[in-house]
């Protein structure tokens, strides 16, 4: 893989900025982690799909409290407007119908128990720590580099078509309802990054903006890998679960 660090030396052009955004994507997207290929290939225990489901849910959770944290930093109403979007699509208008619901449902149709998904008291460890980690980055960073870590939805609907039709497929316990999560994700993804780039490109004015947007989209793509790794370490033969995580005995 490149080493992005010293990628904006010099300053780079809008067009050239956005494409090693895309490259970094291309590279460090979690698309590409073994986890991800063995779930398309039908190759993931049953075991191992609710541990990922358990522990996504840290991650799908934490998104609205991060989007909040980045309209703090946001003194354009308009900028506000458009990105406010975002929460609601996961918390839905009532705080019950959105994104989060929908994958408490996915994980409860995977025969978890929602109290137990939801307290997150099941997660690994190391998930728990990137997630916090996520949030503190766009609560302590710029908002330029907050957004520009948002930027992963660029890839995102590339690996909900490969999951999607993957599961589909490969896992006869797993049905269109069960992912209705992600009915609407590609579409909302794209319209967030679409809107997420621009605003990079437009702020990523010096070389030194420009390097600190294409470092968060890296810290990002790192977080959405690491929480990958953890589940392999933790749940991928011989497994090396710790004290208190998911096991299958947990959802009894």
């Amino acid at each position: 893989m490149s080493d992005f660090s010293g990628a904006a030396r010099g300053g780079l052009s809008k067009s050239e900025l956005e494409a090693v955004l895309r490259r970094v994507g291309e590279e460090r997207y979690h698309n590409r982690h073994p986890f991800h290929h063995r779930m398309t290939r039908g190759a993931l225990s049953r075991t191992e799909i609710q541990a990922w489901a358990v522990n996504r849910y840290c991650y799908q959770a934490v998104i609205p409290r991060k989007d909040a944290m980045i309209l703090a930093h946001a003194e354009d109403p308009e900028f506000r407007a458009a990105w406010r979007k975002r929460i609601e699509d996961h918390d839905g208008e009532d705080g019950l119908s959105g994104g989060i619901a929908r994958w408490l449902h996915l994980a409860t149709s995977l025969g978890l128990n929602a109290e137990a998904v939801k307290s997150e008291r099941l997660a690994l460890p190391a998930t728990r720590f990137v997630v916090g980690a996520y949030l503190s980055f766009c609560t302590n960073r710029t908002l330029l580099e907050a957004v520009a870590s948002s930027l992963t939805e660029m890839f995102s609907p590339l690996i909900i078509h490969e999951r999607v039709t993957a599961m589909l497929a490969k896992y006869d316990y797993i049905t269109e309802d069960t992912l209705a999560y992600f009915t609407p994700r590609s579409q909302q993804a794209s319209r967030d990054a679409n809107f997420a780039l621009a605003y990079v490109l437009v702020h990523a004015d010096t070389a030194e903006r420009q390097q600190q947007a294409i470092d968060a989209l890296v810290f990002k793509c790192d977080i959405l890998w690491a929480m990958l790794d953890a589940l392999v370490h933790a749940y991928s033969e011989p497994g090396n679960i710790p004290p208190g995580a998911f096991r299958p005995e947990s959802v009894q």
